[in-house]
């Protein structure tokens, strides 16, 4: 699918989910997105691909800033990063998402940027070389399909811009696994691990003044809401109970 912008992106992700179901279901088959369809499997992603532009150029090239971006996309990315425990509450909504984001699955399960790093919770694709221009983007990768697209985009949307405004900057890039450091060099370089439970976002989520702030109390009361009514159902499930409960959801 093309790029686009945030509200039709999130259109086309609807759409191309139930155009594969529906394709799945003239072949006799059942498509499931879940994080988790099998307790023991690696488990589906919902990764998001995004670049900051003005004026039809991508400023994620062609900047002084690591890996050429801008200052204004490294601000924009800082923020994200900052506000990623709280954003795991609508982009990896489900007991089911915690089985997934976990280290050495390409989940994304620390908070840290690199280039190229599938293990980071955003990674820094510039494209090959000569594409970079339109090419660079920055990639979400602890994101699943449980997530409303619309939530999740207007999240990221949110904590860019606050990022933004604020002046964020970007710690410095990884380009090994964060599973491989001990703990001491994981503090030293302040690298820390994403919220494992959807208590733990959660929290994050109810405690985050940006989020608080774009989303209104109403839409965050109700997405606290539904949240803490899954962990209420699943309160004391298997892993293999919860991927069962969550196969066929969405």
């Amino acid at each position: 699918m093309s790029p686009e912008s945030p509200a039709h992106a999130a259109d086309t992700s609807v759409l191309v989910r139930h155009t594969i179901r529906g394709v799945g279901v003239q072949h006799g088959l059942r498509t499931s997105f879940s994080p988790k369809v099998d307790a023991a499997g690696v488990g589906n992603g919902g990764h998001v691909h995004l670049s900051l532009g003005r004026d039809e150029r991508n400023l994620m090239a062609g900047g002084s800033g690591p890996f050429g971006l801008t200052d204004e996309a490294a601000a924009f990315a800082a923020g994200i990063l900052e506000h990623l425990p709280a954003l795991l509450a609508v982009g990896a909504p489900s007991v089911a998402s915690y089985l997934r984001l976990v280290p050495q699955h390409w989940a994304g399960a620390y908070a840290c940027w690199g280039l190229e790093n599938r293990e980071a919770a955003l990674r820094m694709v510039t494209g090959s070389r000569g594409s970079e221009e339109w090419a660079a983007n920055l990639e979400v990768k602890c994101f699943d399909l449980h997530a409303n697209p619309y939530l999740m985009l207007a999240g990221l949307l949110a904590t860019g811009t606050a990022g933004l405004d604020g002046g964020a900057a970007l710690p410095d890039p990884v380009d090994v696994d964060p599973a491989s450091l001990d703990e001491a060099t994981l503090a030293a370089r302040g690298i820390a691990r994403l919220p494992d439970t959807l208590r733990g976002s959660l929290d994050s989520f109810t405690a985050d003044g940006v989020l608080a702030t774009a989303f209104g109390e109403p839409l965050m009361g109700a997405i606290r809401a539904v949240r803490e009514s899954e962990l209420e159902l699943l309160d004391g499930a298997s892993p293999e109970e919860v991927a069962a409960a969550s196969r066929w959801a969405h």
